[in-house]
């Protein structure tokens, strides 16, 4: 059991992987005083460490060319356009910025009950954008951000205040759309008059039916309003005492145009009802028997608000509201329209009379002489705390802990999206050490803490283990990092609070209950726990972490690395059977890569490299678009695998979790290239990438030089001081043979093994060059429920058959097979482009490039006839029973010394399937004579 750690010494996990690191020879500038200030102690309970992404330079190559594309994004997307809604939710001037929409607005899917999570992934990005190149304009995009969270935090911690514009006789008030805010005035205001006028100067700026102007009811049974549009779209004036079907109403005849002044005005007496607009009547009702007088006292009395709940707020502009306990004339109406109220024929209004430019503050005195005083208010109060920070009102949180079934379109996800933020905050600090964005983030953490604590364990076991819902993402890990930080003990509590005991319990026990379960909702709950267990030393949490791993990754996991088939998981092993178009959601690779990477700083086992390398160098890399967009990052949400798929780099609506966490991916390309042993005593090269390793402590620096994966192997040059320590190269499970290293042009002795770390120890000069040869093979991987449906692997990377066709492709192998094994030279390459290939006429090319080319990742093995050497022997390849067939059985002992090996494997396995009955002698002795008379790639 690793040992709890101090409170003080706790690791924020992200300073080292997505931060500037401590003080180093190799850095300089803002960066580096950042990473001193803001770096914390590694956690006890890991044998290895990551390197800061300033400590590692990407090279030229692959992983730079993406990163540069997503760089230029980051650096041209308004940031003013992220904090439009955090900054309307706090109804504080959104200076013009137009959200940025899909799921970060709110006209996107669910009502928009997502927004917010967007700019905590961009802010993550930026701040790993300054991590690891220094450049000032992210630094000062995070300030921008920060300020923007900062203001809005304030402003909810206070009552509304006016948000003054201009309007239409000087100074008005605008409701922001998304502010959630209204005028509340008294209950007295309508003075039980039997005949009445209200009037008022309204500016909508958006256009979404039942907004009202005034509603002025008890509930939905009495009442009296004015809407801004109704079904129709044009403004509708109702009252009534027996709820919708007993209106008496008004309707328009044009829409109010949007982001214009325009008047409305209604008179009601005598059983006759007038709509004016702009001056105009435009309609008249002379059976409206109902007025005020009938309505008696109401309690619900509002600008801008509905007694429907359903209904949105009003969003635009007041500039004076008048109530006159008579009915104006039409010279009257027509002063207002060229007048203030007080300069016109009519008068100010004697039940009421507002104008908005008379306060700075949420209070509006009623000029009528009544002492109406109105307030601004919020339709959900206010924050419960004042460390409360999100896009949209407390309410999705609340909501959440009495729901029993999850609908997002009521609530969607708010503590993933609270992590999200949470999340952009710290790595904001860690790269800047901006004291705004820790306060920031605290702040969450003790809100987080007062309404979580407060709840029986039983609500919120329920509350997490809701679909969607209940989603929170990685949020522990990140307050396990805030309280690597804060030292608040309340921070450990807090993360303790998320623990989803039946699906801890479960993994820890060993027992695969995935069948069923959101993948994405799941994957980064244990990388909280490996986090969780750093902290407090609780084994379960690793054991569960372990376990759960082992259940996706094979049995879950397409060749590409990714998981899920409609972002759910299905029984383990079932992998033909789920592909489809909604295949691999590129969120689960993100979450899956970062799970591997904590699980390896616990235990060095090389099978979660081994999945890094192939989920970064093929998912990861593959859903990321080569092509610039300032306006979109163009990364893919699904990855289909299904037969001519076309990936799509701007899924559904926008601004979706893919979209988020692809940004990210993008700019820490290099997180997981190099590990040090938490002694110093070893460095790890877990993957080979262009790069230049700064390595402090130790005063030397690595030069990685190679164009992997189009090159088989890489170049390690030493720089700095001399140093002591074992050089770990991970040797990749599929290099079964010809893995070698030389140290100055001498070989190393010792056998390097597939699927484990070759070391080198030694005192390590300045100049000293370690060369890496990596040998790629041409092979397949089978899907596990069946094996005649396969993907194609040179090396790491994963070929993809380029093809419009909808149904999977037929493919042979073996046709020129080496004896090496090597099915490489059945295909044949394509001049000038590296690592495509040809096959029938259909060519093959890398799933790393993100083209928007149709693609099969998958294809049907066919080897109808036994051919050796392109030498064909018009002899059927038989089969067993389970699908082996004779050329499987025989290339399966690949690879061979020599020709002469080959024919005796070809000879010993005739034999048996004719002694089987599955081969005839005539045929056999045709099968062994193709073999003795084939000629063979090496």
């Amino acid at each position: 059991m690793a040992p709890p750690l101090s409170r003080r010494h706790l690791l924020q996990a992200a300073a080292l992987a997505v931060a500037a690191p401590s003080v180093s020879f190799g850095l300089g500038g803002k960066a580096a005083s950042a990473a001193a200030a803001s770096s914390a102690a590694v956690p006890s309970s890991w044998s290895v460490q990551p390197f800061g992404l300033g400590e590692v330079a990407l090279k030229a190559g692959v992983f730079a060319d993406k990163r540069q594309l997503m760089l230029d994004h980051a650096r041209g997307y308004d940031v003013n356009r992220l904090v439009q809604v955090f900054r309307a939710n706090a109804g504080l001037s959104t200076g013009g910025a137009v959200a940025p929409g899909g799921w970060e607005g709110l006209d996107g899917e669910a009502n928009g009950n997502l927004r917010g999570h967007y700019t905590g992934h961009f802010l993550t990005m930026l701040s790993q954008a300054y991590a690891s190149t220094g450049e000032q304009v992210f630094a000062d995009r995070i300030g921008t951000i920060l300020g923007a969270l900062t203001d809005a935090r304030a402003a909810l911690r206070t009552d509304p205040k006016m948000l003054a514009v201009t309007g239409r006789w000087g100074g008005a008030l605008e409701n922001v759309r998304g502010s959630y805010q209204y005028v509340d005035l008294p209950a007295t205001v309508l003075g039980g008059a039997s005949a009445i006028t209200l009037a008022a100067w309204v500016k909508p700026t958006h256009d979404a039916n039942w907004q009202r102007v005034f509603d002025f009811g008890n509930d939905t049974t009495k009442y009296l309003y004015l809407a801004s549009r109704n079904a129709s779209g044009v403004p509708r004036f109702a009252i009534t005492t027996s709820g919708a079907g007993g209106e008496q109403g008004l309707n328009g005849t044009a829409a109010l145009p949007l982001n214009q002044w325009s008047h409305l005005a209604v008179t009601l007496s005598g059983g006759t009802g007038t709509l004016y607009v702009n001056g105009t009547a435009v309609a008249t009702n002379t059976a409206m028997t109902l007025t005020p007088a009938a309505l008696g006292t109401l309690t619900n009395n509002w600008l801008g608000r509905s007694n429907y709940a359903g209904d949105p707020v009003y969003a635009g502009g007041f500039d004076e509201f008048n109530v006159w306990s008579r009915v104006l004339t039409q010279a009257e109406i027509t002063s207002l329209q060229s007048n203030e109220a007080k300069l016109s024929s009519a008068g100010l209004g004697n039940l009421a009379a507002y104008w908005f430019q008379a306060t700075s503050g949420g209070s509006f005195a009623d000029a009528s002489g009544r002492g109406q005083t109105a307030t601004l208010r919020r339709t959900w109060g206010g924050p419960s705390h004042p460390g409360f920070l999100a896009a949209y009102p407390e309410t999705q949180f609340i909501l959440l802990e009495s729901m029993t079934a999850s609908d997002y379109t009521r609530v969607w996800a708010p503590y993933y999206t609270a992590h999200k933020i949470l999340r952009g905050l710290l790595d904001a600090y860690a790269a800047t050490s901006d004291a705004r964005a820790l306060d920031l983030a605290s702040g969450m953490g003790d809100w987080m803490h007062a309404r979580l604590s407060a709840l029986s364990e039983a609500t919120l076991q329920r509350m997490w283990g809701l679909f969607s819902s209940g989603e929170f993402g990685g949020i522990v890990e990140a307050i396990v990092d805030l309280h690597g930080y804060t030292g608040k003990a309340e921070h450990l509590a807090l993360a303790q609070l998320f623990d989803l005991d039946s699906l801890i319990d479960a993994c820890a026990a060993n027992a695969d209950t995935l069948n069923g379960l959101h993948a994405n909702q799941h994957i980064p709950i244990f990388t909280g726990l490996l986090r969780l267990y750093d902290a407090t030393g609780e084994t379960r949490y690793l054991t569960a972490a372990r376990n759960f791993w082992a259940m996706v990754v094979p049995g879950r996991m397409y060749g590409i690395g990714g998981t899920s088939t409609g972002e759910f998981w299905k029984a383990s092993g079932v992998i033909a059977g789920t592909i489809g178009d909604t295949t691999a959601e590129t969120c689960c690779a993100y979450n899956l890569l970062k799970l591997s990477r904590t699980l390896f700083f616990h235990e060095q086992t090389p099978k979660y490299m081994e999945y890094y390398e192939r989920a970064l160098y093929n998912q990861v890399l593959g859903s990321k678009r080569d092509a610039a967009d300032a306006e979109k990052p163009l990364v893919t949400y699904f990855i289909g695998l299904t037969p001519g798929h076309v990936r799509d780099y701007t899924p559904k609506q926008g601004t979706t979790c893919c979209e988020g966490t692809g940004m990210e991916s993008a700019t820490k390309y290099q997180d997981s290239v190099y590990f040090k042993a938490a002694d110093g005593g070893a460095l790890y090269v877990n993957l080979y990438s262009p790069s230049q390793l700064t390595w402090s402590a130790k005063g030397v620096t690595v030069t990685q030089t190679t164009d992997y994966p189009r090159e088989q192997g890489s170049t390690l040059t030493f720089g700095g001081s001399a140093a002591a320590f074992a050089l770990k190269l991970r040797v990749p499970s599929w290099a079964t043979s010809g893995f070698q290293v030389t140290v100055n042009g001498t070989a190393v002795s010792g056998t390097p093994a597939a699927g484990s770390y070759f070391t080198v120890s030694r005192t390590w000069q300045a100049g000293d060059v370690v060369r890496v040869t990596i040998p790629f093979r041409l092979r397949v991987e089978k899907a596990l429920d069946d094996p005649a449906l396969q993907t194609l692997f040179y090396g790491p990377v994963n070929l993809v058959a380029r093809n419009s066709a909808t149904s999977y492709l037929s493919f042979g192998l073996y046709r020129n097979a080496g004896l090496s094994g090597n099915l490489l030279p059945t295909l044949t390459p394509v001049s000038g482009k590296a690592l495509h290939y040809t096959l029938n006429g259909t060519e093959f090319a890398p799933f790393f490039e993100g083209t928007e080319d149709p693609t099969h990742a998958y294809f049907r093995r066919s080897e109808p006839t036994v051919v050796f050497g392109t030498t064909d022997s018009g002899v059927a390849n038989p089969a067993k029973s389970d699908g082996t067939t004779l050329l499987d059985e025989i290339w399966a002992a690949a690879p061979f010394s020599g020709k002469d090996a080959l024919v005796t494997k070809v000879r010993s396995a005739v034999a048996a399937w004719v002694s089987a009955g599955l081969l005839s002698q005539a045929d056999g002795d045709l099968v062994i004579s193709t073999a003795q008379q084939a000629t063979y790639a090496a």
